[in-house]
């Protein structure tokens, strides 16, 4: 069984044991959250599909650390201006395990 979900302003595609990084939610490490924001239920069959979301579908997942990203660089020019700006962003992630699927 698998389900899509979103958080964090995008979607994931999902399974009992994946381990998945999402931009960061507010819990502690050894927690678990409940990802209520279910677009799709698959496997056994057929798929069920929401609109937009699956009605009584969620799920659990467990929260196993709460980390730092790879440094992205943004680096702009323009040329023949002596225009050069340098920057870095390290997005905050979260760590999940996947636990339930309940349809």
């Amino acid at each position: 069984m698998y389900a899509v979900i979103k958080t964090g302003g995008k979607q994931y595609r999902v399974a009992k044991n994946d381990v998945i990084k999402v931009e960061k939610l507010e819990a502690e490490a050894g927690s678990t959250v409940d990802l209520g924001e279910v677009l799709l239920v698959g496997g056994d069959g057929e798929a069920r599909v929401g609109s937009p979301l699956v009605e009584g579908a969620s799920v659990k997942a467990e929260v196993l650390e709460q980390i730092k990203g790879d440094k992205i660089v943004i680096f702009k020019k323009k040329r023949r201006k002596n225009f050069r700006r340098k920057r870095g962003h390290r997005q905050l992630l979260t760590v999940l395990r996947i636990t339930d699927i309940a349809a």
